[in-house]
């Protein structure tokens, strides 16, 4: 039987009873999907599994989504690194906001690990929403942010790694979405901004992004929000990116190799859009003449 053990009292669970090799029937896939909507974080230890039985268990809850870096083609994205610092996991982001449909969900796995170090960390953001003041809750819930992959390509192109930034750019130019992203499933208001993509707060002036920003982007920093994972190898994390965020501490210079499969949702329960309260998308955002952008 699928049993859930938490790990603090916010996020994140450990997973027993279930082994990722073998077929889930139904019930069992449920039971999952409703642990990873109580718990956020779901780890799943000592899974000797293959890159194609990872796939296999990523695609029971829902369609791969294809990172727009890895062009393989293949749905298991390879992290593979001995000096990680400065490429960009190493600060508190969600996965691949920069794009219309945000993936729903990423499940890593260790594959190999240095001797020390390499623990990743979650924030549940619900809490990072629900720990702001009632009036700077009410001002996030009518903000847009402009979300940009520049950032993150550009550090990982000043890491070494060979990037067409300007390809990449045209394929994926900057999209905006609600600062407050209500859950399509709970229905709970999550913080919706990170430094690595976010570039603005949309209608707002230079000082009142310089002003405010940062102080929304802080609210993640929180340890009553967070739970810190020590890897071991053949451990699978399963994360709702939708109301987590995630920091890969880089305190390692042996090699470290992690593959990822991220998904999107079912259409029937999401259709990945990020929507704010009351429904709204992007799309609604000001128009930019609402406000003196430079000032």
């Amino acid at each position: 039987m699928i049993e859930f053990h938490p790990m603090t009292r916010n996020i994140g669970a450990e997973v027993t009873g279930v082994e990722l090799r073998e077929p889930l029937d139904a019930e069992q896939i449920q039971r999952i999907r409703d642990g990873l909507l109580e718990h956020l974080v779901l780890f799943f230890r000592d899974q000797e599994i293959t890159d194609e039985q990872h796939v296999v268990f990523a695609k029971q809850f829902g369609t791969a989504n294809l990172p727009p870096m890895d062009t393989s083609g293949s749905p298991v994205h390879v992290l593979d690194q001995t000096d990680p610092k400065g490429e960009g996991g190493d600060q508190w982001h969600s996965d691949n906001t920069f794009m219309t449909r945000p993936p729903m969900g990423s499940l890593l796995r260790a594959v190999l690990l240095p001797g020390v170090g390499g623990d990743t960390l979650w924030a549940n953001m619900y809490l990072a929403y629900d720990s702001l003041a009632p009036w700077l809750q009410r001002l996030a819930d009518e903000l847009y942010a402009e979300h940009d992959l520049t950032m993150s390509v550009t550090k990982a192109i000043d890491k070494g790694h060979r990037i067409d930034l300007r390809e990449l750019q045209e394929k994926n130019p900057p999209v905006v979405h609600p600062v407050v992203r209500v859950h399509p499933e709970t229905g709970r208001k999550a913080l919706y901004v990170n430094r690595s993509s976010v570039t603005r707060l949309i209608g707002l002036s230079r000082r009142e992004n310089e002003a405010l920003l940062p102080l929304l982007f802080d609210a993640v920093r929180d340890p009553q929000f967070q739970v810190r994972l020590k890897w071991r190898v053949g451990t699978l994390a399963f994360w709702d990116n939708r109301p987590t965020q995630h920091y890969a501490v880089a305190d390692y210079t042996q090699r470290r190799k992690m593959h990822r499969v991220t998904v999107n949702c079912p259409d029937a329960v999401d259709d990945g859009v990020p929507k704010g309260v009351d429904g709204v998308t992007g799309h609604d955002a000001p128009a930019e003449a609402a406000a003196a952008r430079y000032l």
